[in-house]
């Protein structure tokens, strides 16, 4: 059983991989249908063609998503997007509840969705991930930070990213440091509001010390 108990306005850092540790994400296409389903289904509404919309996905300026319907899901969320990074037997998010039951109704639909394309795809069926998805409730903004700090520090423990972690595009640093692609379904500001500037924040990001030692969460 579940021993996190989902609160509004409360914050929580949620994490899942794969069965076995096996990578749930083999090509670009998954990573980009998994974006675009973190992205997206922070609210119940239903939107058409959604393998038209992803097949035309562009790294640097995301989803073409007509802004009705990118109103329409930023105005019936049911929880806000802060943070993210996929790796490619796990991912990381951080979200805010907004509204009650949002991070399971969220995360339900994400992981149910993506479950049913995986397996479809590639021809394989039952689980594919390593059980409930794990949530870790924010207790404080120094917390708040440091897990900002650890999601978006993840990619450095791929061949060829270290030091170039701005430039991973299945994470939202570079929404922090540069332009964010999805301004109204990805809400970075708890935490840049805190800098000075993007620039700021990303000399913090580099200094900073988390991913040096593992969490429970690992």
């Amino acid at each position: 059983m579940r021993k996190t108990e989902f609160s509004n306005e409360e914050y929580y850092h949620l994490v899942n991989r794969g069965v076995g540790k096996k990578n749930i994400f083999t090509n670009q296409s998954d990573y980009t249908r998994f974006l675009f389903l973190i992205l997206n289904y922070q609210s119940p509404i239903t939107i058409n063609n959604p393998s038209r919309i992803i097949k035309n996905f562009n790294p640097s300026s995301g989803f073409k998503i007509s802004d009705k319907t990118e109103d329409g899901v930023a105005n019936s969320r049911y929880i806000e997007l802060v943070a993210f990074c996929l790796m490619p037997n796990h991912f990381h998010i951080l979200v805010k509840q907004t509204e009650d039951k949002g991070v399971s109704r969220y995360m339900q639909r994400i992981q149910n969705a993506y479950t049913k394309y995986f397996n479809t795809k590639y021809q394989t069926n039952g689980h594919l991930f390593q059980g409930p998805f794990r949530a870790n409730r924010v207790e404080d903004n120094d917390q708040l930070l440091y897990l900002s700090a650890y999601i978006h520090k993840n990619s450095t423990e791929l061949p060829g990213w270290r030091k170039r972690e701005v430039d991973y595009q299945w994470s939202s640093l570079g929404d922090y440091v540069k332009e964010n692609r999805w301004p109204k379904l990805l809400k970075p500001e708890i935490i840049l509001e805190q800098f000075n500037n993007k620039q700021e924040y990303q000399e913090w990001i580099k200094d900073n010390s988390a991913k040096e030692t593992p969490t429970k969460l690992d």
